[in-house]
């Protein structure tokens, strides 16, 4: 998958292991509108997560964006659109450096199809429910309060959108 772009925070330099991640994000357009997931404090996230062992990335995309969004991917019709590294000290464990691979996804959904969401208790704390904005609210929003590593990348990724670095597919 083409590298879209890394985030290396540096702070990793006297760590001994390496902890690596997959996750997959789930890019849904709808009358130039994206789905994302949009805390009760107004920040925007791509809707996706980590895969679990045993999944394949596709798999897990279609559990993710149902979970977060409640909407039905289909599996057959999404195209990947290119990877974001980032890199920083693990936060939960100190001595391992963290590298987070997000892999992202055009997704098709089947229409008038929607679950009750299934969130993560952190997810729920943040008040996280299904939104549909433009990219330009979502970069405008975020530019105002977004400072989690999570918002950071999936705000770069929005603004390749918006400037056409990143195309969907028609």
């Amino acid at each position: 998958m083409r590298i879209l772009a890394t985030f290396d925070a540096k702070d990793y330099q006297d760590t001994v292991g390496i902890y690596e991640k997959y996750t997959v994000r789930g890019i849904i357009m709808r009358d130039g509108k994206l789905a994302m997931q949009c805390s009760r404090d107004g920040e925007y996230k791509l809707p996706g997560g980590g895969v679990e062992s045993g999944e394949s990335r596709i798999d897990a995309l279609v559990r993710e964006v149902r979970e977060e969004t409640g909407l039905y991917v289909k599996g057959g019709e999404t195209e990947e659109l290119g990877e974001i590294i980032e890199m920083r000290r693990d936060i939960f464990d100190p001595s391992k450096k963290y590298v987070c691979h997000s892999l992202f996804y055009y997704c098709r959904t089947e229409e008038g199809r929607q679950d009750p969401l299934h969130l993560t208790p952190s997810e729920i704390a943040k008040g996280y429910e299904l939104k549909w904005a433009t990219p330009e609210e979502i970069c405008e929003k975020n530019g105002l309060i977004g400072k989690d590593p999570w918002i950071i990348r999936d705000t770069a990724f929005v603004e390749m959108l918006a400037d056409g670095r990143v195309k969907l597919p028609e």
